[in-house]
């Protein structure tokens, strides 16, 4: 590229074309007498242009040409708004301009400091050309410096520094220099705890799985890292784009939207996004006496009742007319039937044959194993009475609840499954709502009938925080399908020369295990400090109630629990009153 001749191209494609196959691209850009904006243009287009070159090659040199401050100064703000530049991309700027003329632009553009770039300068002295080779080193032992890497003479050829060598590596070694990041508290991946030194001040201390990641990496890298005050999610990420912040230091799912603003690191974290709501309530259970059992056994033993009362009534019938025995009714056998299946005495004539004994017999095993089996399952209900269904899947969700929230980092995902081709995915679309943040999502969740969509974890970590009881229960629950799988990375500028570093810390990290360690850290303190905070609260209100709620005693049964009894007495007791009434009447009537 050069700043003094006339610009000239072909065809965007031909000329791609081309330059792949010679292995060697030339493109100028006129800078002299022209108006500042054509040269914006022109400086925009070639800068497209070479960025296609370098995407069809594998290792790329550019080399840029010219005398002109302005134009170096536009090149380093199009070659990093065009993306021209990575780190494995080796940038050469020669120039006849006297270090001090340009030192100012080694210093201040993100190009030349932090990629890898290196400065020729010509100098001609007393007739004696010298070429001198300078770097910029945004870190060092000794800070920020621009130093010399090597000296070309006629006398005395090449000669090169013993300590830095051509294109140096930059992100080795940060030398204690602060970098900064942003972050917005998110457990359990990120939290921030305020603690208060001996000298009274208040100092910030970072937790959490990702923060212990930063560390780590900081620790190796040697650097300090500032956290940037944000209070949004979009300015988290907006000062990465920006490159304010070197990375936003908390996972973010990789959306293709999103790449269009920003690159990612490593994706260090699969991410399964699930549902919570409240958990269903017991309703008023009159059933307890008939949920022991399923229907299919309740109508078998039902077939069984009447086909013993039939048999009842055939065995006990005289087999000669002559015999003194005395044939049982149906009200005598159904007596007989029912009150030995419910463990009674009976006051009925069984007769004395075999054939009558097998029988009973064999329907006095029956009852005892029905009745044994009914009691027991009618003791497990009262004592554990039977939950309401609940949604576990996205399916039954969109077809139960009323509306679906997110926090406002939900918008994202909103626009993402608005334009799924699956019915349910736009089903949950229309029902999800973006509220402020995630915690007053939660609350709403137990008080109405909603859903609260975010990272399983995540959900985890505040159920454990706010939501559990001393008893280690909790009022939410997480449903068992994952709503959106996805992978998780740190947000990074676009083309950061730091990437490489990153990548091989945290996949180090990873592959140790350490990372889901944190992880599950994170969590358990979570419950039991939740659980100690509900503690203390009972405490507080009435000790007596503490102590009996952690013992675990057993609850005493409610009239919830035995509605079933009541209200199967009061039936008979009804229709008790109402057949001694229609006997009442009926004997009236045969007295008169």
């Amino acid at each position: 590229m050069g700043g003094e001749e006339e610009w000239e191209a072909q065809g965007d494609e031909d000329l791609g074309h081309q330059a792949a196959l010679w292995g060697i691209g030339v493109f100028e850009v006129t800078v002299n007498g022209q108006d500042a904006n054509l040269t914006q243009v022109q400086l925009s287009r070639v800068i497209s242009q070479a960025r296609q070159l370098r995407q069809l090659s594998w290792c790329v040199t550019v080399v840029v040409v010219s005398d002109d401050p302005a134009f170096l100064a536009a090149f380093a703000h199009w070659s990093l708004k065009g993306r021209l530049l990575v780190w494995s991309t080796r940038l050469l700027v020669l120039t006849r301009l006297q270090l001090t003329d340009v030192q100012g632009l080694l210093s201040s553009h993100w190009t030349f400091v932090m990629m890898n770039t290196m400065l020729l300068t010509l100098e001609n002295t007393k007739g004696q050309p010298r070429c001198t080779v300078h770097v910029s080193l945004p870190y060092s032992i000794d800070g920020p410096k621009i130093i010399q890497v090597a000296l070309l003479t006629a006398e005395r050829s090449l000669v090169t520094s013993s300590s830095v060598y051509f294109f140096p590596e930059k992100f080795r070694n940060f030398y204690g220099a602060t970098v900064n990041v942003t972050a917005l508290p998110y457990r359990p991946y990120w939290s921030v705890v305020e603690d208060v030194d001996p000298d009274g001040t208040i100092v910030k201390r970072y937790t959490g799985s990702d923060a212990r990641l930063l560390m780590t990496i900081a620790e190796t890298l040697n650097f300090t890292f500032h956290v940037l005050p944000v209070t949004t999610w979009n300015q988290v990420t907006a000062r990465v784009m920006d490159r304010t912040s070197f990375m936003a230091c908390i996972y973010h799912i990789v959306l293709p939207q999103r790449r269009l603003r920003h690159d990612y690191t490593y994706v260090y974290e699969h991410i399964f996004s699930g549902f919570t709501m409240a958990k269903p309530s017991l309703t008023s259970n009159w059933q307890s006496l008939y949920d022991p059992l399923a229907d299919e056994v309740w109508d078998s033993v039902l077939l069984v009742l009447l086909l013993v009362i039939v048999l009842i009534i055939t065995i006990t019938r005289p087999v000669y007319e002559e015999t003194s025995e005395k044939r049982m009714g149906v009200g005598d056998a159904t007596h007989v039937a029912i009150g030995t299946l419910l463990a009674q005495s009976v006051t009925s004539y069984l007769p004395s044959r075999s054939s009558s004994r097998v029988l009973v017999a064999a329907w006095l095993v029956f009852g005892f194993i029905i009745g044994t089996v009914y009691r027991g399952n009618l003791t497990a209900a009262l004592t554990l009475p039977k939950y309401p269904p609940r949604p576990e899947t996205l399916e039954q969700l969109v077809s139960v609840v009323e509306m679906v929230t997110m926090a406002p980092y939900g918008e994202e995902f909103r626009q993402f499954v608005k334009h799924s081709r699956s019915e349910v995915y736009q089903a949950l679309s229309n029902l999800m709502e973006i509220v402020p943040t995630a915690m007053e999502a939660l609350r709403e969740a137990i008080t109405r009938k909603q859903a609260v969509i975010d990272n399983r974890r995540y959900l985890e970590q505040m159920i454990a925080d706010h939501f559990t009881q001393v008893d280690g229960s909790t009022r939410l629950y997480i449903g068992r399908e994952t709503v959106l799988p996805g992978l998780g990375a740190w947000p990074i500028p676009h083309d950061a020369p730091y990437t490489a570093q990153l990548d091989h810390l945290m996949m180090s990290v990873i592959e140790a295990g350490i990372y889901e360690k944190w992880i599950e850290d994170m969590l358990l303190q979570a419950s039991q400090e939740g659980r100690r905070r509900q503690r203390e609260h009972h405490q507080q209100q009435s000790e007596a109630v503490a102590v009996e709620d952690y013992d675990g005693e057993l609850q005493a049964l409610t009239l919830r629990h035995m509605q079933g009894p009541f209200i199967l007495l009061l039936l008979g007791l009804c229709l008790s009153w109402l057949i001694f009434v229609i006997e009442w009447v009926l004997k009236s009537k045969t007295l008169l």
